[in-house]
């Protein structure tokens, strides 16, 4: 018997965007799309919609497209967004911040739980609901939150030292904000965002 394939990471990347789009969409009124429709608003093309959907199964019927309510519901499951994913948040300075008050998480299946800092003169003051927790305590309120993912927005120098730690406490996924790469073991999930990349990125194009 043949092994299954694993799908291409830059698959899985691309299916959040289709995600959004139908979304969209919902909201606008519609309730069939096709991949040419997706293509033109998305900037990808038609055939590797279609290919990419294909990984997971058939969702559509030649001339008649997609039901896009099925096809949403279809993705929030197959990246396990049809659940709420417990996280924390490590940094209370200004980045940390602006990410505790975004109101984006709630209902996209995210929702931050706690927050960490190192600074004692944030230590158990509040950033907006949360009380600041030290992070010497990490490990055992992450145990006991049952948080599986953590956000980093701490300095780059401080950055491998709190992976270090998440991973440690059993953390599987981490969304790093810190303008660093971080060594993590197999198995853990990081994702980077670093506004400067994406930037210097556009201005090779100016």
């Amino acid at each position: 018997m043949s092994e299954t394939k694993p799908v291409p990471d830059i698959v899985i990347g691309r299916l959040p965007i289709y995600l959004r789009a139908l979304n969209y969409l919902l909201a606008e009124g519609q309730t069939i799309t096709a991949s040419k429709d997706l293509a033109l608003r998305l900037g990808i093309s038609s055939a590797q919609i279609r290919k990419d959907l294909s990984h997971f199964g058939e969702f559509g019927k030649q001339g008649m497209g997609y039901d896009i309510a099925h096809l949403r519901d279809q993705l929030r499951s197959i990246l396990k967004a049809d659940r709420v994913w417990n996280m924390a948040l490590i940094g209370a300075g200004d980045l940390g911040h602006a990410i505790a008050h975004y109101a984006g998480w709630e209902g996209k299946g995210f929702r931050i739980i706690c927050v960490f800092d190192n600074n004692p003169q944030k230590i158990g003051r509040n950033l907006g609901r949360f009380q600041i927790c030290d992070i010497a305590t990490l490990a055992e309120r992450v145990r006991e939150l049952e948080v599986e993912i953590a956000i980093v927005a701490v300095p780059a120098q401080a950055a491998q030292s709190v992976v270090d730690k998440l991973v440690e406490a059993g953390i599987g996924a981490i969304l790093n904000y810190a303008p660093i790469t971080v060594k993590v073991p197999a198995g853990v999930q990081v994702q980077y965002i670093d506004p400067v990349i994406h930037l210097q990125r556009m201005t090779y194009y100016l």
